[in-house]
């Protein structure tokens, strides 16, 4: 679904986060807590792992406007974040540094939705595609190797040196490519994110993931009117663009 006065014949990018909207993390990071800590309720885990997100970036953000440090990439917070859960859930004894490490990195190795690689390989046809998430790059890389991802580019906000919505990730992707603000799309499953793009000129395409917080737990994927288009996956995205 999208506006019918929506041209996309000046569209050169589309900008993609990542996490629910192109990869399933509940049920990738539910699984991977149920492997290493045997007995735990994954789904709940998982919830709780990424209700540390939001947080964890202010605190960062916050700190660097302070003069107090510098930028903290995702993997490093994704790590203090899972020794806080392992404390709430009174399972730090379970896991040793090095097996919490590596329960850390499950974020990159998440599972691609069904109709991403398809949906991505067929928008790279018409215009270039690149991530723009909070992951890190190493993080970003190692995903798509491992999920197939198409990606034209691997953007950051590692790059940037600022995490959404700061309006440098969103500008700094029309800046990479030579791009005028409206020659962008950001596809998102968040509308706060989407929100965010467009109060910097960028287009906007909604993707609904009803069960980005798994299937017990669904998700309002209402249209919103302000986005230049609603797509049930990626695919029907490519779609509406014309690819």
């Amino acid at each position: 679904m999208g506006n019918a006065d929506f041209d996309t014949s000046d569209l050169k990018v589309v900008a993609f986060d990542v996490f629910g909207t192109v990869v399933d993390w509940h049920s990738g990071i539910a699984a991977e807590a149920e492997q290493a800590l045997p007995g735990v309720d994954g789904a709940t885990f998982a919830l709780a792992w990424r209700a540390g997100y939001q947080p964890a970036m202010k605190q960062v953000m916050e700190r660097i406007a302070a003069g107090e440090g510098g930028f903290t990439l995702l993997d490093e917070l994704h790590l203090s974040m899972l020794e806080q859960v392992l404390r709430d859930f009174g399972l730090s004894d379970r896991l040793d540094a090095s097996a919490r490490r590596e329960l850390s990195r499950a974020w990159h190795r998440l599972p691609a939705w069904p109709d991403a690689v398809e949906g991505l390989t067929r928008l790279k046809r018409k215009v270039t595609i690149c991530s723009l998430s909070n992951g890190n790059i190493g993080l970003l890389t190692e995903m798509a190797k491992r999920a197939g991802l198409p990606w034209d580019c691997v953007l950051s906000a590692e790059v940037f040196k600022a995490y959404k919505p700061d309006p440098r990730t969103y500008l700094g992707v029309a800046g990479v490519f030579d791009a005028t603000p409206g020659q962008v799309m950001l596809a998102a499953a968040h509308h706060d994110d989407l929100a965010a793009a467009r109060a910097c000129g960028l287009k906007t395409g909604y993707i609904e993931r009803p069960f980005e917080f798994g299937r017990a737990q669904p998700k309002d994927v209402t249209p919103v009117a302000a986005n230049n288009l609603h797509a049930r996956d990626i695919l029907e995205l490519a779609e509406l663009l014309g690819c």
